[in-house]
């Protein structure tokens, strides 16, 4: 997803940062963004879909844009402008919507891992529209993935279809953030991550404003702590966790940190049960075994050079969890 681009080091000073640090960035984005998927599930009785996503991406961009004000602006192109405005609809405005709007019909953790199938879809696009070769893995990685969801959808739905188009709501933000990592693969040779993100979240948050109406309803009758996770999902999970990301990004290969976002659901499990006292169903389980595992087979070859003869500049897409 975020290829940040590392800004050049004082004189005297040395690029190589404590090796500490970026594996604490990593646990830090990573635990914020589980934490998300169960702030949302929270949230879902008292703040609409739609409001809950302005109120979030409101936060949001303003606290990156806070970052960013320190970090310098880097003047985008002409067409640099539609594929940032595309992300910023599709992957803030639309993912979140959809996002919230499936948590109120399944669990936590079961939505962490449909989010899961994202890098499967994302190795598929980039086949199709960056010309990486693709290999027998990414296919079977595809079946078994769905296979995945089918047996998640089967598990959530035992009475009705309420449950399943709560499924079909947390695929439909698996699919915008999986056609925004392609469509923000070529910004990231020219802009940081940081830069990207904040013009993305802006973009989303007006997108959102025809919600503003409902957040203040919905805010207004909620209660302090409820207006207080809003405001959590915006810094945390949004600012502090892409930051955090991005910062790793810069001393580990994209490929080796793309793997540790496999960590999310079980850690999003583990606080859905400690705060929330749900879990999965048993049979959604053995569904989200089958989607990591395909996630991990379509990758294994994927990191493949595209069939163009030109070398590229930049790094394949990672692909994280953003709840």
């Amino acid at each position: 997803m975020d290829h940040p681009t590392a800004a050049p080091a004082a004189p005297g000073t040395s690029l190589a940062p404590r090796p500490l640090l970026p594996i604490l960035a990593v646990a830090t984005a990573l635990v914020f963004w589980a934490s998300a998927f169960v702030a949302i599930r929270h949230l879902g009785d008292q703040i609409s879909p739609g409001p809950l996503s302005l109120g979030r991406l409101a936060v949001g961009s303003v606290a990156l844009g806070a970052v960013l004000i320190t970090r310098g602006w880097i003047r985008p192109a002409s067409g640099d402008w539609v594929r940032l405005v595309a992300i910023g609809i599709l992957w803030f405005g639309i993912y979140n919507v959809a996002l919230n709007a499936g948590e109120r019909r399944v669990d936590a953790g079961t939505a962490a891992m449909l989010i899961q199938v994202a890098p499967v879809l994302i190795a598929v696009l980039a086949v199709l529209f960056l010309r990486e070769r693709s290999g027998m893995f990414l296919w079977v990685g595809l079946v078994v993935a769905f296979a995945g969801v089918a047996v998640i959808g089967l598990t959530t739905s035992p009475g009705g279809d309420r449950d399943v188009l709560g499924v079909v709501l947390c695929l439909v933000s698996a699919a915008t953030y999986s056609v925004s990592v392609i469509l923000q693969k070529p910004l990231l040779t020219r802009m940081t991550a940081l830069q990207v993100t904040w013009v993305a979240c802006t973009v989303g948050t007006i997108a959102c404003l025809p919600f503003a109406p409902g957040l203040w309803r919905d805010a207004s009758a909620a209660s302090v702590g409820d207006v207080g996770w809003i405001v959590y999902l915006g810094v945390f999970p949004t600012a502090v966790a892409f930051t955090a990301y991005a910062y790793a990004l810069t001393h580990m290969s994209a490929s080796n940190l793309g793997v540790t976002t496999y960590l999310v659901p079980p850690i999003t499990v583990l606080m859905a049960w400690v705060l929330l006292a749900e879990t999965p169903p048993a049979l959604a389980y053995l569904g989200g075994g089958l989607c990591l595992a395909g996630v991990a087979l379509a990758r294994r070859r994927r990191f493949t050079k595209p069939r163009s003869r030109e070398r590229t500049s930049s790094p394949p897409p990672s692909s994280p969890e953003v709840p």
